[in-house]
């Protein structure tokens, strides 16, 4: 069984290259992100499919 990679803001960041501010601006433009409180966690599989399917964030 297979377990399911979840990520931080931080480690989504550092993960990707990209900034906190520009995390933000995917997630209103549809980047899955999951809201666990005050926190937002990443889905490392759900992250890498949007990515190949909208590029880098930006809207086909």
């Amino acid at each position: 069984m297979q377990t399911e990679k979840w990520f931080s803001m931080k480690e989504i960041c550092a993960y990707l290259g990209i900034s906190r501010d520009t995390v933000k601006k995917w997630i209103k433009k549809g980047m899955p992100a999951h809201r666990v409180g005050r926190l937002w966690k990443f889905n490392v599989e759900e992250i890498d499919q949007w990515l190949k399917t909208n590029g880098s964030g930006q809207e086909s």
